[in-house]
């Protein structure tokens, strides 16, 4: 029987949100523990499941987790811990791009892809493809699967044209994204259910299209030669 999310984990990020201070959780820190030894469960699970469909590099469900402990340096917010559970699996190889992550929070549960911080020169080169030629990536995004699963290409966008590109071109609106990201919310009964690790690794499944062209894209030169 596969992996699932225990509904003390949610009970847990609860408390901890209530009560996120350093003296609370080092008193509660054996429950901690027992948590996250659930959570790497099903990572490792939901790992398995993903690496029938696809290369994954992260080597185990534990190396895939981030942190509960916040880096406060520089953020307002001082609190010490996260209320969630998160993790990011990275694709193996040069030639797969792309990457998938988890989120689990009581009210605010999600799986995310895509490409949440591109290097400028990453970024120049799905524009330049775009530019060239939006069919394939419009015809990804426009797919039912796609708007039944994800809705709508999400991430942050200029406000105007980037350089390079004039405010009156017709691609414009995929032209003006800065990242480009596939998400799926989850609600808690969803997360809880038994059916949850098989629903979150069919939606990394559904992202291969997307990925698959991406991949493609950062991979070859304007031209269509391979670039590694």
């Amino acid at each position: 029987m596969k992996a699932q999310i225990p509904s003390s984990s949610f009970e847990f990020l609860k408390l901890v949100k209530k009560n996120n201070n350093r003296d609370w959780f080092n008193a509660n820190k054996d429950r901690y523990m027992k948590e996250h030894e659930a959570i790497i469960a099903f990572a490792d699970d939901l790992l398995a499941e993903m690496n029938k469909h696809d290369e994954i590099e992260t080597a185990s469900g534990k190396k895939s987790l981030h942190r509960i402990y916040k880096d406060t340096r520089f953020s307002k917010d001082k609190t010490p811990y996260k209320s969630n559970w998160s993790g990011s699996f990275s694709r193996a190889t040069k030639k797969l791009r792309g990457g998938y992550y988890f989120h689990i929070e009581p009210g605010n549960s999600f799986a995310a892809g895509g490409f949440w911080g591109p290097d400028p020169a990453d970024l120049k080169r799905i524009r330049e493809e775009i530019a060239y030629d939006s069919a394939p990536l419009r015809k990804i995004i426009k797919s039912k699967e796609f708007k039944d699963t994800f809705g709508e290409l999400q991430g942050e966008q200029l406000k105007s044209a980037p350089q390079g590109f004039t405010s009156d071109h017709k691609d414009i609106d995929l032209l003006r994204f800065k990242q480009f990201l596939l998400v799926k919310k989850f609600n808690d009964k969803e997360v809880l259910s038994e059916n949850f690790l098989k629903e979150l690794n069919s939606t990394f499944k559904k992202m291969r299209p997307f990925f698959d062209l991406m991949s493609e894209v950062l991979t070859t030169d304007a031209n269509g030669t391979s670039t590694i």
